[in-house]
């Protein structure tokens, strides 16, 4: 246990600036604290200098970075017994059996060659799930990108309304994220943010082909979350009617026809049986509106940020196998579903989306740095949108 809190605090110590490219320095309170933690162990320069050229070899992968950090500072020779441990809270809507929650679960053994015991507890409330982390009892918790913007708001934006229009400026922005020149906005108050994970774009479901227009979804009753009164007062802008609801209800609300349009990923098609809501005349509107993130928040008193940029650049190494599990289930979609709207709507759809992110900005809801960001990003890979010849989103 004294080599991991020895680890955690030398990690958190790189990350704050203590180390620099002539050598590290440590004030004397520092090197008390240190032999504290690990008495009778030389922390010399060389073992500093040493765990710092690791630390920031970004050329390395990270596995083998936390091996050679692992190694220098003694955990190869850590009985099991010694582990650290933490409690990992997922939010998986079919509990144990969810593929969010076998996917964290593959993480456990990784993280105990490491001396860190995870323990991971599955949710099927996410809002149940966020109050225990607010309460301490979970160290850090998986979330959606919407949930995390109550830890986060600069990540939170992540998921802006038509801010990330594909999958490849999606992979840009986790990769900008993951730098640890962003590392200081990952931490908002108690918690930091350790890992973004992409969880694949969000369509419109609707019950009646002919809603292929903003036009037509006029007195229409839509789905929205309960805990976002953003979401209804941008259906209520287009004449439709809000119907508040959580994430599990509202899928079953548009299944049993209580409402005609539900926003969701297409990754839960098959998962949650929206075939069954759009049978027989539905489908989907062929214009993906945001791009979804899973994010991990953990609380800052059990992961030091400099941990946590570790676990965010681990993070983007998995982006591509993350990304093929979505996939697979994106691809469950049939292509008779699929609804194309006229090119013109297009046009309007991409309006709205601005003009709502550009007010939720003026309100607060979404941080303006990442929405600067985002739109770079959109016109680094599409320069001919109009939006790109202003300055800002």
């Amino acid at each position: 246990m004294r080599r991991l809190l020895f680890l955690f605090s030398i990690l958190s110590l790189l990350a704050l600036g203590s180390a620099v490219a002539d050598g590290i320095n440590l004030t004397h309170g520092q090197q008390e604290k240190l032999h504290k933690l690990l008495p009778g162990v030389n922390i010399d320069e060389s073992l500093l200098d040493g765990l710092s050229d690791v630390f920031y070899s970004r050329d390395m992968p990270v596995t083998v970075r936390l091996k050679a950090i692992g190694k220098l500072a003694g955990l190869d020779k850590m009985p099991p017994s010694a582990a650290l441990n933490r409690k990992i809270c997922i939010w998986d809507i079919a509990g144990r059996a969810g593929p969010v929650y076998q996917a964290a679960m593959e993480q456990r053994a990784l993280a105990l060659q490491y001396g860190v015991h995870l323990d991971m507890v599955p949710f099927t409330n996410e809002t149940v799930m966020v109050e225990e982390l607010k309460a301490g009892r979970c160290d850090a918790a998986l979330m959606s990108g919407f949930r995390a913007r109550s830890f986060n708001q600069y990540t939170g934006t992540v998921d802006a309304i038509g801010a990330i229009p594909n999958n490849k400026q999606m992979h840009t922005l986790l990769r900008v994220l993951a730098d640890p020149s962003q590392a200081g906005k990952m931490v908002q108050g108690e918690y930091v943010i350790m890992g973004i994970y992409p969880a694949g774009a969000a369509y419109i479901f609707v019950d009646d082909k002919r809603i292929n227009s903003l036009a037509k979804a006029a007195g229409k009753k839509v789905a929205v979350l309960d805990y976002d009164p953003v979401q209804a007062e941008m259906v209520a802008g287009i004449g439709a009617t809000p119907v508040p609801s959580d994430i599990v209800s509202a899928p079953n609300k548009f299944n049993n026809g209580v409402v005609d349009i539900l926003p969701a990923p297409l990754v839960a098609y098959e998962f949650l049986e929206l075939y069954k809501g759009m049978k027989p005349d539905g489908g989907i509107i062929d214009y993906p509106f945001t791009q979804l993130s899973m994010q991990l928040v953990g609380r800052l008193d059990k992961f030091p940020n400099a941990i946590a940029q570790l676990i965010r650049e681990a993070s983007l190494e998995a982006y591509d196998r993350i990304r093929a599990r979505v996939k697979v289930e994106e691809d469950r979609v049939p292509d008779h579903w699929w609804i194309q709207i006229p090119k013109q709507d297009r046009a309007k759809y991409e309006s709205m989306m601005q003009d709502a992110r550009d007010t939720l900005r003026q309100k607060g809801y979404y941080d303006g740095d990442m929405l600067d960001l985002q739109h770079r990003i959109r016109c680094k890979y599409s320069p001919s949108r109009g939006e790109c010849s202003r300055d800002k989103d």
